[in-house]
């Protein structure tokens, strides 16, 4: 077997996570309709623990999930869309206090 056949034989990681991103999203938007149309929210969580938000960004949730160097969580969930970012703003707070301290 050469090598190009045994990369198209092995699973597609980008694709199988792509996937399951798209039918976490589904599952989320089934969800919301499945909820009477005055107590929608368009966000919250899928299976017990993925979040999703589907209200339209703001600023404000922009600064709160991406750049908030005083939460308490380096990962949170997405400012729209389904799953989890980086909150870069802890993120180099961390990093800035860690190479402060080396010295």
């Amino acid at each position: 077997m050469s090598h190009d056949e045994a990369a198209r034989r092995r699973p597609d990681l980008q694709g199988i996570l792509r996937l399951i991103s798209i039918a976490l999203a589904v599952t989320a938007v089934v969800k919301e309709l499945r909820t009477p149309a005055d107590e929608r929210e368009w966000n919250g969580k899928v299976i017990g623990f993925v979040p999703y938000e589907f209200r339209m960004p703001t600023v404000e949730r922009f600064k709160e999930r991406v750049w908030d160097p005083d939460a308490e969580h380096l990962i949170g969930p997405k400012v729209f869309g389904v799953g989890w970012t980086l909150n870069m703003g802890k993120a180099f707070g961390l990093l800035r206090s860690r190479l402060s301290s080396g010295d």
